[in-house]
């Protein structure tokens, strides 16, 4: 297996990818390693994982480095995305304690009644490319300090970054097989679906998850999927600060090139502002530079997967026959790497793949609206249901219109963002179950319930 960094095309490394039976030795390992892992006490776990946390902070610039040469995100992102991680992991290590230790429900002398909260045993972790350290630590961190083992799988397009996640873990002393990753692509993936393990947790695609979901099935096992999603955004008529609405805006649809399941896909604007707001928009994406990640001030870098071109020029093409407007952008650009210039369409509506289909990438378009009615109309309008924003002036107005869309998150005067203490979770084709809160921490748990007399 190749790996290539998208903003230069040149190779990184040649990987020798698992085989079947490579995984199914890794497993077994894991299988062992669990009744060691989960023996010990919590605190002890806590302890570990607290080591890792530190070597991630110690080696933010080595890592940001690695990650940025595969991912083709601006190295500025990358430093951001593991100083997330490292804040993220410190919430699970504070309230590990609170949330995994068994909860007294009846505490008498006649009668004494508790829950607690069991590890799974081996968990498939399949993770993805786009935040390889956000959406993994999600996953692995919470797995490990609830007494699992894990299989991580790190998506083909992060795999030095999973591998040296590898080894952070055995440098802070976590026992090498309670932690062992499985390198390859969609082969090694279909490898992992029949292995004799306790869940399966993914993170990607809606297609790919469905896929895993049916998959495992008939196996009666655990299996928790975070999709993707089509978020909407809308901006009433009452904002104060135009300019500075439309530049935060624009932020949370191109931050990372666009590439979040998180990231603003839709914005519905209110008619009242709508033509200054398209035009601080524009204002606002225009004045970020893009070239090489590695370059100081780059704000747009390369697409991580080449393939992903055509699918954003596709949307494009096909929205402007349908008679969107081009604003800026809408094209490849040619270079060895991949690169798509940062692109706004207007005049756009629900007829078109890019007000539909999850685009991934630095394109938006951009609905004007009559009313709060027809903006909560549209924003329900979608098989996913991940996100959603509302930037008003007025926070009892955007609540009551975010209590009447379906997602797993409402934001007012923010978007693109994830919160360690919030539950993550999607509906719809946006996948179900939960990472992060004190839910995020039992999902990879099984209750007892005990009740004691005498």
């Amino acid at each position: 297996m190749r790996i290539f960094n998208p903003a230069t095309a040149q190779t990184l490394a040649v990987l020798r990818e698992d085989s079947l039976a490579r995984v199914v030795e890794k497993t077994a390992l894991l299988r062992l390693a669990f009744a060691h892992w989960s023996a010990k006490p919590l605190a002890e776990r806590i302890k570990v994982i607290a080591r890792f946390n530190q070597q991630l902070e110690k080696r933010v610039e080595k890592l940001a480095g690695i990650l940025t040469s595969e991912s083709g995100k601006p190295l500025q992102q990358s430093r951001n995305e593991i100083n997330g991680a490292v804040a993220r992991i410190n919430w699970m290590l504070e309230n590990a304690e609170k949330y995994l230790s068994d909860e007294w429900v009846t505490n008498t002398d006649t009668l004494k009644e508790k829950i607690s909260y069991e590890p799974l045993g081996v968990i498939c972790n399949i993770s993805a490319w786009n935040y390889p350290y956000l959406v993994g630590v999600n996953v692995f961190i919470p797995a490990l300090l609830a007494g699992n083992t894990v299989l991580y799988k790190p998506s083909e397009y992060a795999t030095l970054t999973g591998m040296e996640i590898e080894k952070l873990f055995y440098y802070a002393g976590l026992e090498q097989n309670a932690f062992k990753i499985a390198i390859g692509g969609k082969a090694t993936g279909e490898n992992l679906m029949d292995l004799r393990v306790d869940g399966y947790f993914f993170t990607g695609s809606y297609k790919t998850g469905k896929y895993i979901y049916e998959k495992v099935a008939s196996r009666m096992l655990p299996c928790q999927l975070e999709l993707g999603g089509k978020d909407p955004l809308y901006v009433t008529d009452d904002i104060e600060d135009i300019a500075a609405v439309a530049a935060a805006t624009a932020d949370g649809a191109f931050y990372n090139n666009g590439q979040s399941c998180c990231a603003v896909e839709r914005i519905y604007v209110h008619e009242k502002v709508y033509d200054e707001y398209v035009a601080e928009f524009v204002k606002a994406v225009k004045s970020w530079k893009l070239g090489l990640p590695t370059d100081d001030g780059v704000y747009f870098g390369a697409i991580t997967r080449k393939e992903q071109l055509k699918v954003l020029e596709n949307q494009v093409l096909e929205a402007r026959a349908k008679g969107a407007t081009l604003k800026l952008g809408g094209h490849i650009i040619v270079h060895e790497g991949n690169f798509f210039e940062p692109t706004i369409l207007t005049d756009v509506d629900h007829n078109m793949k890019i007000m539909q289909e999850e685009s991934f990438g630095p394109v938006i378009g951009i609905m004007k609206v009559t009313s709060d009615k027809e903006a909560i109309e549209l924003m329900n309008d979608t098989e996913y249901g991940l996100t959603a924003s509302v930037y008003s002036s007025n926070g009892e107005r955007a609540q009551e219109i975010l209590s009447q869309v379906n997602a797993g998150t409402g934001y007012w005067n923010c978007c693109d963002r994830v919160t360690a203490g919030l539950p993550w979770a999607g509906r719809k084709h946006s996948g179900f179950g939960a990472t992060l809160s004190h839910q995020g921490l039992r999902a990879f748990t099984k209750t007892k319930a005990w009740q004691m007399k005498g």
